[in-house]
């Protein structure tokens, strides 16, 4: 019996956010709205996000001992997620610098920090919490090597889920741990590198992507919902029709969702498809973690 249907381990960030008019040039300045600043992180974001659902959640990440650390952690114990092993100290808490345009767009600079001090060491003392847990989700906001460390972490019958963001080219032992790999455009982009040329079907991204390792491959495709891949084939999954107010999270929304909902047993595609309603919901509101839906406001989507 697993204590947690979800184990994210990842960044924990204090995102600062401005809304603009249109994002600045080179040496540009523009003007724009009051400053914001909402607990973030890719890492929290997901931990938040899946406990909003009604997930039995943990987080695994550093945050600084200071104001924006105590946000972090007053809002990831509001949602209802496990802070047992968000460590304390070390850096200050990791920074993001958001704008976010009349579309909903955002555009987002990373300051890591602490973030930076997820060692694979603090991986390996946290040893029954990956034992403890039904899927275990990461991104890239964290040291690669230690992400590396969450592979070889995992309990033999968990199930590892990757957002590689930022994107980098990724080691075949990470690789081949996925299931899914979860990515955007940009994302499928920098991982295939010359390989993305051959298509601009994202279908065939898929495949390109399927053949480097992962058990399947996900892609988020915007107000287009998403496609998923494995060795059954490929398939499209819809997206929810709704107005876009900020786009900021969603991504992290959807793939917590659909990290829960395939540790609960149900195929890959269905879970996608309830994961996109979940980023549907999430980019009606602003903000990232204030913005996440609970089940119930995803069932009236």
């Amino acid at each position: 019996m697993y204590d947690y249907d979800l184990l994210v381990v990842g960044s924990a960030n204090a995102d600062l956010v401005i809304g603009v008019e249109r994002r600045p040039g080179a040496g540009e300045t523009v003007l724009g709205s009051d400053l914001a600043v909402h607990p973030g992180g890719k890492g929290a974001n997901q931990a938040v996000a899946a406990a909003r659902l009604g997930a039995r959640t943990a987080l695994l990440a550093r945050v600084g001992d200071d104001e924006h650390g105590r946000l972090l952690l007053d809002s990831l114990r509001e949602a209802g997620a496990d802070t047992v092993g968000v460590l304390v100290g070390g850096a200050p808490t990791g920074v993001a610098l958001i704008t976010v345009d009349p579309s909903g767009d955002n555009s987002i600079v990373v300051s890591p920090g602490a973030n930076g001090r997820l060692t694979p060491s603090d991986v390996r003392a946290a040893a029954t919490l990956f034992h403890a847990s039904r899927v275990v989700s990461t991104q890239l906001e964290i040291p690669l090597e230690t992400v590396r460390e969450v592979v070889r972490s995992l309990a033999p019958d968990s199930r590892f889920v990757l957002n590689p963001s930022p994107p980098r080219p990724l080691p075949s032992e990470v690789l081949a741990a996925c299931d899914p790999l979860i990515v955007n455009e940009h994302e499928a982009k920098v991982i295939l590198g010359e390989s993305a040329g051959v298509s601009d079907e994202p279908e065939d991204w898929a495949r390109l992507l399927l053949a480097k390792g992962p058990r399947s491959v996900v892609v988020t495709l915007g107000g287009e919902g998403a496609l998923v891949a494995s060795s059954a084939g490929v398939a499209r999954v819809p997206s929810v029709k709704v107005e876009a107010v900020d786009t900021t999270g969603a991504g992290d929304a959807f793939t917590a969702a659909l990290a829960w909902r395939l540790g609960t047993g149900e195929p890959l595609a269905e879970a996608a498809a309830y994961a996109a309603r979940v980023g549907a919901a999430t980019v009606t509101k602003e903000g990232a973690q204030v913005s996440f839906p609970t089940a119930a406001e995803v069932a009236e989507l």
